[in-house]
């Protein structure tokens, strides 16, 4: 993925319903590892998918979640297996109509962006692939996804019920004077929000990447509804799009986030970034910070 970097909250469910259509019902054949480090597990062995059945697809924050049963019929969680899959910042997964073309490659060796291959019983499936030399993508095979370290840590879900203004406050208080952008981008406080769409709820919420979290009941109240807006406009534009489609979507509807140098769409003035090591984040200093530019060494503090 490139700009808009890692699969959020709205790319990841709308890929898990996608999926969730084409695979619930359908017999596994086999789990190919071809890039042995992306396999976090190795009990259960993924040879104990083998003629499991696709119950459901869903997610867990940034994280997918196929749920496998022993029968069609029997999806409980004394049976069940979960396959957990990350897909980091540059990984995808594509689905293949027919069986693939056989080659010599051992298993365990990736000479490609092929990291694994869930393989159907009528030889479709998914290619689970990951771009690039920074390798991160990461699957579990699991009897519960609460097993996985990730997931075990995962704040609440913001498209929750339960997820209310009165939890993003509790959330915002306990983080004290955190910087705000990293607060939501903290998997462990909110689930499933990254550098994209933190970008697009600061900026919709007219706050600077840098104010405290700890707020007055106003702000939370306009941080919330800016969060709420934000990821369901984002989920419902992502709605019924194929796995194929979703990047394009969310790169060509972001505000602010990897616009740099072009215009505030609600202020003209020009958006400007923060860079640090691996990290971008973009801006508008009319809107957000009162019209003065952040400075870069800043962020030092945010991601510590």
């Amino acid at each position: 993925m490139q700009t808009g970097g890692v699969p959020e909250l709205p790319e990841v469910h709308a890929l898990a319903a996608d999926l969730d259509g084409r695979l619930r019902g359908h017999v596994v054949d086999r789990l190919d590892i071809t890039a042995f480090a992306a396999l976090k597990t190795f009990d259960p062995p993924v040879t104990a998918v083998h003629g499991m059945t696709v119950a459901r697809v869903g997610r867990h924050g940034k994280f997918l979640d196929l749920t496998l049963a022993p029968a069609a019929s029997a999806d409980d969680a004394e049976t069940a297996l979960h396959v957990i899959i990350h897909l980091a910042r540059a990984g995808w997964i594509r689905w293949r109509d027919a069986a693939p073309i056989p080659t010599a490659r051992p298993r365990g060796r990736s000479t490609g962006p092929l990291a694994a291959r869930l393989v159907l019983d009528d030889g479709s499936g998914l290619d689970i692939t990951e771009a690039g030399t920074k390798k991160s993508l990461a699957i579990w095979v699991a009897h519960d996804p609460i097993d996985v370290p990730g997931i075990a840590r995962l704040g609440p879900d913001p498209l929750a019920p339960e997820f209310t203004e009165e939890v993003l406050a509790g959330i915002l208080a306990a983080a004290g004077r955190s910087q705000l952008k990293g607060v939501l981008r903290s998997q462990s406080r909110i689930a499933g929000i990254g550098n994209a769409y933190s970008d697009e709820i600061l900026w919709a919420a007219k706050m600077s990447p840098f104010k405290p979290a700890d707020m007055p009941p106003d702000d939370v109240h306009l941080l919330y509804e800016a969060m709420q807006r934000t990821l369901r406009e984002a989920l419902a534009r992502a709605d019924g799009l194929k796995a194929s489609e979703l990047k394009a979507e969310k790169k060509s509807n972001l505000a602010v986030h990897g616009r740099f140098g072009e215009a505030c769409p609600r202020c003209d003035d020009t958006i400007r970034q923060v860079i640090y090591a691996d990290s971008t984040f973009q801006y508008c200093p009319t809107c957000q910070t009162g019209g003065k530019p952040l400075a870069d060494r800043v962020l030092s503090r945010l991601l510590k």
